[in-house]
């Protein structure tokens, strides 16, 4: 199993080689994406990701360092099962989504493209709730709201996703109002916590970890904000005084999981 890290940076103006958050896990063949922060699939195929084997794309909230690239990364799955006359491995490509309208939007744009965006295959939505979203041969994956956005009329609004997959726990945060909005999460334990600084103190995240001794197993930083970017070496330092093994992820990186 390995992860992509496409984008790994909050909402910030454009900062020199981050772009907003994105993210994927290569489990049996597949691509199972997270969030679609500007220039994901771009960055991504320049990786040799082939975005043909993308199944499901997971979408934490509806902010826009989250959807950005979502629309590009639909076109470009579409232009090349054109140039290759390839349809996607795995069948129709499925967008979870807590906000339709979202979806809707971004399928307007696109219908607006060459071609009406007409595909041999389907570009399906699913609603997020809390709940198991998807549960194959790979990978299991479980939703769970958090308060970073307030419920709608439509429901929750941001999400947070544990992934199960090679016997092995995966949590990515998302966007979070507190690192409580996924307590259950880390009582339970996980293998890799993919955790958001964009609205956190890296070292703090770390001292909560520790004093509470949740099992966590491996923490990697990400959807880094101003802390982070503005003093990258001195806030590594500070949080590797309290977790040693604690990683901040970069565009581009591979990691196996």
């Amino acid at each position: 199993m390995k992860l992509y890290i496409f984008g790994s940076c909050s909402g910030t103006e454009p900062f020199e080689a981050r772009h907003h958050t994105a993210l994927a896990l290569e489990i049996g063949g597949r691509f199972y994406w997270f969030d679609a922060g500007e220039s994901c699939s771009y960055t991504a195929h320049l990786l040799g990701v082939d975005l043909l084997r993308v199944s499901d794309i997971f979408i934490s909230h509806p902010h826009m360092d989250h959807v950005g690239g979502l629309g590009n990364l639909l076109w470009t799955i579409r232009k090349l099962s054109s140039v290759k006359g390839e349809l996607p491995q795995f069948g129709d490509v499925t967008v979870y989504t807590p906000n339709t309208d979202t979806f809707d939007g971004i399928l307007k744009v696109l219908r607006q493209t060459e071609g009406n965006y007409k595909c041999k295959y389907q570009t399906l939505s699913k609603k997020i709730t809390d709940s198991t979203l998807l549960n194959d041969e790979n990978i299991k994956v479980e939703a769970k709201h958090n308060l970073h956005l307030p419920e709608t009329a439509e429901g929750w609004q941001s999400f947070s996703f544990r992934v199960t997959a090679e016997n092995k726990r995966i949590v990515y945060s998302g966007d979070l109002k507190d690192i409580s909005d996924i307590t259950e999460y880390l009582e339970e334990g996980c293998d890799l916590l993919l955790m958001e600084t964009g609205h956190h103190s890296a070292e703090k995240i770390c001292r909560i970890i520790a004093d509470k001794k949740y099992p966590v197993k491996e923490l990697c930083f990400l959807h880094h904000g101003r802390e982070i970017l503005n003093d990258y070496d001195g806030t590594l330092k500070r949080a590797r005084a309290i977790n040693p093994n604690v990683k901040f992820a970069n565009d581009k990186d591979i990691l196996d999981v």
